[in-house]
């Protein structure tokens, strides 16, 4: 996996007030912590975060944070959370997470499906179940999706998750063997009832016209 580089800087002063300054000059507030990394203020400037989103899905990559407290120092790390704003879609805050390198971590893959199942070609619909799976892997061993060939499946077929195949030192965090995509047949749309017509028995009319004669 390529690791991406990142500047941030130490802040000192935190709270809502400071936040609001800091983003209308260009800059995100941060924090870093881990497992043995004590709590670390930090400001990102938002115009090189743009630029990162558009290389791929930040949320896998794994970052150099070259950190600036008047020396610099590097640390690895990925991004634990990453919050915006519900209507402008603009980033407010970031949660860096120190990596250890020796072990294994737990992150979300997607899901990519290649070929045309003969079961789709028949008229078959393809649910795709699970769009992602949590996978345990080394930080610089991500891979960036998970291939399902669905050539073979036919209507009524399933893949389930340990029937995947899995390249490396990757490993499955899951405990339930449940499916991940199947095809379905077609919805086949009921056939609307013929209306009944009314039949006219010879006669009737007559005896509903003398029915409806006035008594004298």
């Amino acid at each position: 996996m390529e690791q991406q580089q990142l500047k941030v800087t130490v802040r000192k002063a935190t709270g809502n007030g400071p936040a609001r300054a800091l983003r209308r000059s260009g800059e995100i507030p941060a924090v870093l912590y881990g497992r043995k990394t004590e709590p670390m203020a930090l400001s990102v400037n938002i115009r090189e975060l743009e630029d990162l989103t558009r290389k791929g899905n930040i949320n896998q990559m794994l970052f150099n944070l070259l950190i600036d407290s008047g020396k610099t120092q590097t640390k690895k790390v990925m991004i634990k959370e990453l919050q915006t704003h519900p209507v402008t879609r603009d980033f407010l805050h970031i949660d860096f997470y120190e990596i250890d390198m020796q072990r294994k971590i737990k992150v979300g893959v997607p899901i990519t499906t290649i070929g045309k199942s003969v079961g789709v070609e028949r008229g078959g619909i393809l649910q795709i179940i699970r769009r992602e799976l949590e996978l345990l892997c080394y930080a610089d061993k991500i891979p960036p999706d998970i291939v399902v060939d669905i050539t073979e499946l036919d209507i009524g077929d399933s893949v389930h998750v340990d029937e995947i195949p899995l390249e490396g030192d990757v490993e499955l965090d899951a405990e339930v063997n449940f499916t991940v995509l199947t095809v379905v047949a077609p919805r086949v749309e009921a056939e609307p009832e013929p209306e009944e017509e009314e039949v006219e028995v010879e006669g009737e009319e007559d005896a509903e016209e003398e029915d409806a004669e006035p008594e004298e």
